[in-house]
């Protein structure tokens, strides 16, 4: 077994005053650098992949977590129960969609990628599989689409087009996100296409994306829009995956602060609580350093803004998303 560590004192009265349709969580679980921070200082790392998520689970800030391995190839249906069966019935996973299904090509092989954008494969590969193996437990699936090519990126319009005939098609019920690693897409015709179809678009912080005020510039969140949201907090500005990698780990402290995207994502989290949507909050340690360091700082201030709200109070349940599957996805 993998035992949680003590939580910090104050940590607990901060997360009571967090707004209840708010999930914070980080991108993955499995990381010694968080014994202390997560885990107990014994945790034996070899067993945090499989069984350190009841531990995870167990700190008060971490209600959600963002399932990051199916990005590069689909799992079983009962990796996901096993995931399911380590949390309590509050918690919920973000979802990557595998890449094959947002990628136009396959890299190492020519030609277009048969798989883009290929309903069957969502609904059999991506889709089933999480929907029954957590089943209430199912928070955002994302769909990352990472950078096109200028082929799509130069008619945008098409894109917007194709990604509404996608989602339009796919089952109701389901969080639906997608993330965009190109600014060039992400125009009003996408926002409109994916909103129309039931999807949203997610705040991603990238160094390949504007910041999340630009985000909320082209794609606005209003009474009109709400919906269930989705940020996801990836990657220090200036840095590369690896070099970010090699620059943060173990990821047990903050390295580099970013007071400016901690203050747009409280903003955000304002949003939400005036609109009284879900919103999941997911944060990868190459974002400051240490992921669970940025969801406690980010924490503080989106309670510090929450409490200038006028006339809100914390007394919402937890919500899943705006709506409640009625029955399994089908064709």
């Amino acid at each position: 077994t993998v035992a949680p560590c003590a939580v910090a004192k104050g940590v607990a009265e901060l997360a009571a005053a967090m707004p209840k349709q708010l999930r914070m969580g980080t991108s993955s679980w499995a990381f010694p650098g968080w014994r202390g921070l997560v885990y107990a200082d014994d945790a034996p790392p070899k067993l945090l992949s499989r069984r350190g998520l009841g531990a995870y689970s167990q700190h008060p800030l971490l209600g959600s977590v963002g399932v990051d391995r199916t990005f590069y190839a689909p799992i079983a249906k009962q990796d996901f129960v096993d995931y399911a069966r380590q949390v309590p019935p509050s918690f919920r996973f973000l979802v990557k969609a595998w890449g094959e299904i947002t990628s136009p090509t396959v890299r190492g092989k020519p030609g277009k990628n048969p798989r883009y954008l290929n309903l069957d494969s969502t609904i059999d590969d991506v889709l089933t599989p999480a929907f029954e193996g957590l089943g209430d437990k199912l928070g955002p699936l994302l769909f990352q689409f990472p950078p096109q090519g200028a082929r799509i990126t130069k008619n945008p319009d098409a894109f917007a087009d194709a990604l509404h005939q996608f989602f339009d098609k796919l089952p109701n019920g389901v969080h639906y996100a997608v993330e965009l690693r190109d600014t060039a897409l992400m125009t009003e015709r996408y926002v409109d296409a994916i909103t129309s179809a039931g999807a949203r678009h997610c705040y991603a912080i990238h160094p390949r994306m504007p910041s999340i005020a630009r985000q909320l510039e082209l794609a606005p969140f209003t009474q009109a829009t709400a919906g269930p949201i989705a940020v996801r907090w990836m990657l220090h500005s200036g840095l590369t995956y690896e070099a970010a990698k090699e620059h943060y780990q173990p990821f047990d402290k903050i390295v580099d602060a970013d007071p400016t995207s901690r203050h747009e994502i409280a903003a955000l989290a304002t949003k939400a609580l005036n609109l009284n949507v879900p919103m999941t909050v997911v944060v990868n340690n190459k974002a400051e350093g240490s992921a669970p360091h940025s969801v406690l700082e980010l924490a503080k201030q989106i309670v510090e803004k929450v409490r200038t709200v006028p006339g809100q109070k914390n007394t919402s349940s937890r919500t899943s998303s705006a709506k409640t599957p009625n029955a399994p996805p089908t064709r």
